[in-house]
């Protein structure tokens, strides 16, 4: 294997998940899905040999597709023929429809205290800060780990009868 695909390799395995994530952009043109390190580690480590030494033989590919002939189901790789030195165009993202739309107000009391959470579409915000998440604004509320959904009332615990 050429030593500066061996480098690029290397040095992949020392970038942060953050770090991992912009190379994916970058490499296969769309964002990626994951935050697990060694995944896209692999991943991308798979990308750079592939894009510097041309990826699977005719035949092996030929072989791939006489196995599952609709392909596979999670393995999803960039269009052909695609630059990946261009962005990908940002994909938006579809908002959870169990949350309650941007625009209402939760309201609850705890400790004496009166809470009001305004869903945004970029969050929660509680006292002025936005949080990302019914966890994390329930965590500042109140100081310690909540489920999110369960603190604010979004959704009810299921007991087992």
């Amino acid at each position: 294997m050429e030593s500066s695909v061996i480098r690029r390799i290397h040095a992949l395995r020392q970038m942060t998940v953050g770090e991992l994530q912009i190379e994916w952009q970058r490499l296969y043109g769309e964002p990626s899905r994951s935050r697990n390190r060694d995944f896209l580690w692999r991943r991308l480590a798979w990308r750079v040999q592939e894009l510097a030494l041309g990826g699977l033989s005719e035949r092996a590919r030929a072989r791939l597709e006489e196995l599952a002939p609709d392909g596979f189901v999670r393995a999803r790789t960039p269009s052909v023929g695609r630059d990946v030195t261009e962005p990908a165009p940002v994909e938006k993202r579809v908002r959870d429809m169990r949350l309650p739309s941007p625009g209402t107000v939760i309201s609850r009391r705890w400790r004496d205290r009166d809470l009001r959470l305004v869903v945004r579409a970029d969050g929660f915000e509680l006292d002025g800060v936005v949080h990302r998440s019914l966890t994390e604004a329930a965590r500042a509320a109140t100081g310690s780990h909540w489920n999110g959904k369960l603190f604010w009332g979004v959704t009810q615990r299921k007991r087992r009868a």
